[in-house]
């Protein structure tokens, strides 16, 4: 099915009251717009016309044979280059449709939230937000400004909980990269990361410094290690330094080197990360956590291309490229004074700024996909594979460690639940815990009997099977199972006595 076909593509609406008012959604982030499409027509039983572009939506919406009011929840920002969801506001409005905007964005400013108040949109959201919020302005939408009764959504949301079942695993399954989706030892097929292909290609022939920005865990180091392949640099050495593991004091003998006697321990020269890169590249992790003083003689060798061992009188000259990764936001630390401005811009040369993982979740199957070929044993007796709820759960969640979180993952699963499915109850809690749309399925965890039950018996076998679950998940240990559950450890012990639980 191509991206139009999916974007006209509903459910069944037997089940639907056509009275409820239309829905458009439009967001560039494929797994979150459908994950909020499936949430929304699950929750209100209502069909959601979900788009990935401004362009789509105006085309569609253009050809609506129902001209009533409608409900447009749109993001701001999008990829797709002069696309802006404030603008899709105006074009529609331009066009004469009725219709009641609420509009999202992760990167709030006042001045976009003033802005989008003067255009008169309902609610202005920030992500990441619990999808019950949005559910709820939906029907507040519908109830104050389309003449909606809320006893109109409860009715069909009884509906919807126990009819219709759907998640993100449905559009997106674990695949194995192709060709075109690898890049110097990197994955990507989204559009984010085929712009940072792209750019290392371009900057990779030259000589510039190049500043690499982006969160921990996404692979700074790659992307340098790629620079340096692709250059014409490729036969000597790229040095890597990590700057935030080296304490401030060994740091400039770590990249300058020293000579013999230049301090206590110091038997013999020695050079420097610097002389050892010559003719090659050197890469500065973690440039952000590079002391003050130590930054004024770095600037002098962007400067000069001369470097100065510890205790020496002389300068060393040295032909290398030099590529710096951070974490940090160094504007903030700039204005702080932790950061020196002149070095700053210095080596700002040709920012690179890397997406997390959250930002591109459609490379998230492949990745799955290779890390598992790279821990899977060659016969395969380890292998796992996952169900649709805990696909769905991996597909959604927001990976705060980006790649290296990703990574380790697969790996832990493939150690410890090797040669079976994996299902929801054996992924981490925190996965469960950042996903609060796939929290509220608690609800439906145990149905009520048309002749009743005995709700204390019921809660406490709840209980007890809970219990169980944290102490297997953490082999029998009570201090980390009272964390995954919550509560103090004396209160554990406590309850495993009164209910006479034991675990081997």
């Amino acid at each position: 099915m191509n991206e139009l076909e999916f974007l006209h593509d509903s459910y069944n609406n037997d089940e639907i009251k056509t009275q409820l008012p239309e829905i458009y959604l439009v967001e560039d982030d494929l797994i979150f717009g459908k994950t909020l499409k499936k949430f929304l027509e699950k929750k209100l039983s209502i069909t959601v016309n979900y788009f990935s572009s401004p362009a789509h939506a105006i085309t569609a919406i253009d050809e609506r044979s129902d001209f009533g009011q409608f409900i447009l929840i749109t993001d701001i920002s999008f990829d797709e280059g002069g696309a802006d969801g404030l603008l899709l506001i105006d074009l529609l409005k331009e066009k004469g449709h009725k219709f009641i905007p609420i509009v999202m964005t992760g990167f709030a400013s006042i001045e976009t939230a003033i802005t989008a108040t003067k255009k008169g949109v309902f609610h202005y959201l920030t992500k990441p937000f619990e999808l019950d919020v949005l559910t709820d302005l939906v029907i507040k939408a519908a109830v104050s400004k389309l003449g909606y009764k809320e006893e109109d959504f409860k009715a069909t949301t009884r509906v919807s909980l126990s009819s219709r079942r759907g998640n993100s695993s449905e559009y997106y399954k674990i695949e194995a990269p192709n060709e075109e989706d690898m890049f110097c030892g990197m994955i990507g097929r989204s559009p984010r990361m085929k712009k940072v292909f792209e750019r290392i290609q371009k900057v990779a022939a030259s000589d510039s410094t190049v500043f690499i920005n982006g969160p921990s865990g996404t692979g700074k180091e790659l992307i340098a290690m790629a620079i340096h392949s692709l250059s014409a640099r490729n036969n000597n050495s790229m040095i890597s330094v990590n700057c935030g593991a080296i304490p401030g004091e060994l740091l400039e003998s770590e990249l300058f080197g020293h000579e013999k006697g230049a301090f206590t321990g110091a038997i013999s020269s020695r050079k420097g990360r610097f002389e050892l890169a010559d003719k090659g590249s050197i890469f500065l992790d973690e440039i952000g956590d590079m002391p003050l003083l130590l930054q004024v003689k770095l600037l002098r060798v962007l400067q000069a291309r001369v470097i100065e061992r510890v205790g020496s009188t002389s300068v060393t000259p040295v032909d290398v490229r030099i590529i710096t990764a951070t974490h940090r936001e160094l504007e903030r630390h700039v204005e702080a004074g932790d950061f020196r401005e002149d070095l700053y811009y210095r080596l700002n040369v040709i920012p690179i700024k890397v997406p997390s993982l959250c930002e591109r979740r459609e490379d998230i199957p492949l990745l799955i996909s290779y890390f598992l070929s790279r821990f899977v044993s060659a016969d395969g007796r380890n292998s796992i594979e996952f169900d649709d709820e805990a696909l769905d759960l991996l597909l959604t969640y927001d990976w705060p460690g980006n790649v290296r979180e990703l990574e380790n993952l697969m790996e832990r699963l493939v150690i410890l639940r090797g040669g079976s499915i994996i299902r929801a109850s054996d992924l981490p809690i925190k996965l469960l815990e950042r996903a609060p749309h796939y929290m509220n399925s608690y609800e439906s965890l145990i149905s009520l009997p048309d002749n009743g039950l005995n709700l204390k018996m019921a809660l406490s076998n709840i209980e007890d099977s809970l219990i169980l679950q944290a102490l297997e998940k953490t082999s029998g240990n009570k201090n980390q199972a009272s964390k995954l559950l919550s509560m103090n450890r004396t209160t554990l012990i406590e309850k495993m006595k009164k209910k006479q639980i034991q675990f081997q």
